[in-house]
C-alpha cells in the first residue's frame, strides 16, 4: 500500500496540472511571472496566464495590424494585448468578460504591461505564442 501512495505521489508531483487542486497554484504561478516582471520593468519575457476581456479596443491598423483589448488578471493587474492579425487570425466578436488564456512575450509599461507575439513565428526563431477563448486556439 505505501508503495502505491510513494507512487501516485511522484506521479502527482510530475504532473501537476492533472488535478483540480494543484490547478489554481500552477495559474497562480503563471500570474506571477507577470506580477514579478511588472514590479522589476523587465521586458521580453515568455508569459502564459488568462483573464477577462475589461475592454474592446479599436484595431491597431497603422503598420501591422493588432487587434486590441485589455486583460484583467486574477491578481487585478491589467494587460494590453496586441494581437498581430497579419500573422494570426483575429478573436471574432470579443466582448467584455470574455475569458482569454494567453502565451506571449510580455513588455513592461506604467499600465501594467503589453503582451504581443501571441503568434506563431513564421521564420520559427522566437517561441510561438497564442490567444484561447473556449475551445478555439487564435494563433
Amino acid at each position: 500500500m505505501l508503495v502505491i501512495v510513494l507512487l501516485f505521489l511522484g506521479f502527482y508531483a510530475g504532473y501537476p496540472g492533472l488535478f483540480p487542486s494543484s490547478r489554481g497554484r500552477v495559474a497562480a504561478h503563471r500570474q506571477s511571472t507577470i506580477t514579478t516582471a511588472y514590479r522589476a520593468r523587465k521586458s521580453n519575457v515568455q508569459v502564459s496566464g488568462e483573464g477577462i476581456v475589461s475592454r474592446v479596443l479599436p484595431d491597431d491598423r497603422q503598420g501591422i495590424h493588432h487587434q486590441k483589448f485589455i486583460l484583467t488578471l486574477p491578481s487585478g493587474q491589467t494587460l494590453l494585448v496586441a494581437h498581430n492579425i497579419d500573422l494570426a487570425p483575429r478573436i471574432p466578436h470579443l466582448k467584455k468578460g470574455d475569458r482569454i488564456s494567453f502565451i506571449g512575450e510580455y513588455e513592461w509599461n506604467p499600465r501594467g504591461g503589453v503582451l504581443h507575439w501571441t503568434h506563431k513565428d513564421p521564420h520559427g526563431r522566437h517561441a510561438s505564442g497564442r490567444l484561447r477563448r473556449g475551445e478555439h486556439i487564435f494563433q
